[in-house]
């Protein structure tokens, strides 16, 4: 009998204390769909915490640790000591974001720089997070030459994007990408590499179409990949089969 392929949901917060949902039935709606695997993102210390304890109590959750821009004014210290904890696999969801400052710009980048330096000293790869604010990121990103990673929630430019590819990111895609009406933007993901792509929900926001609107969670990620495989004229397992690689071969997961 030929077994249909699992897929990986890249990037999501099912972890956190104020997940609206029930996780247990959660997490057998995405089984039903074949998503099998879910990577637990953290976005300050306390988060990072919880990624871990979440990983730890179900066998198919991975942990990211680090601090989101946002909340960098909060404190990154603790992250070096966590991103230590067996079977952490990122450091993440850190970077810029200068469309909301709810942390200044000055306290984003140092504690960007910061982590980006317990990533690198542990050839972790990272989970970015960049919005209007790529000006500053590349020459962060560049002056940590052996940092590799995915452009979590990607919505910026071409331009940035083709940056991006030749520095050997991955992009992540999420449930933007089906319904946005932007058809510049459509294209600029129809034109991502298989090979560069990553799937992902950011539940519990983001939620796909038809759905959104409503909680996002797991399952969905089978929403985006069934999107864009058809946009591309390809199988839902071709797209599957390629980014649950692109995942396995970035957060080398077994």
């Amino acid at each position: 009998m030929h077994r249909k392929p699992s897929m990986i949901d890249t990037h999501c917060h099912i972890h956190e204390s104020d997940y609206p949902l029930p996780v247990d039935d959660v997490i057998a709606r995405a089984t039903a769909d074949d998503v099998t695997e879910y990577i637990c993102i953290g976005t300050s210390e306390e988060s990072s915490r919880r990624a871990i304890a979440f990983a730890k109590e179900y066998d198919n959750a991975y942990a990211v640790v680090g601090v989101h821009p946002h909340d960098t004014k909060d404190g990154y210290e603790e992250i070096a000591g966590l991103a230590d904890t067996p079977g952490v696999v990122g450091i993440g969801e850190i970077g810029l974001d200068y469309f909301y400052t709810h942390s200044d710009r000055q306290t984003q980048m140092d504690a960007f720089r910061a982590q980006l330096k317990v990533a690198e000293e542990r050839n972790l790869p990272v989970s970015f997070h960049v919005r209007d604010a790529f000006d500053d990121f590349w020459p962060i990103f560049e002056s940590f030459e052996e940092v590799r990673g995915v452009l979590h929630s990607f919505t910026d430019s071409p331009e940035n994007l083709e940056k991006a590819l030749k520095k050997g990111l991955y992009i992540g895609v999420n449930g933007i990408s089906t319904f946005t009406k932007d058809e510049k933007q459509q294209a600029m993901y129809d034109s991502i590499p298989l090979g560069r792509l990553l799937l992902e929900t950011d539940a519990p926001f983001l939620t796909p179409h038809p759905f959104r609107g409503k909680i996002n969670e797991p399952a969905y990620v089978k929403l985006v990949a069934e999107y864009h495989a058809a946009r591309r004229g390809i199988s839902l397992e071709e797209i599957t089969v390629a980014t649950t690689a692109n995942a396995r071969a970035l957060f080398a997961l077994s």
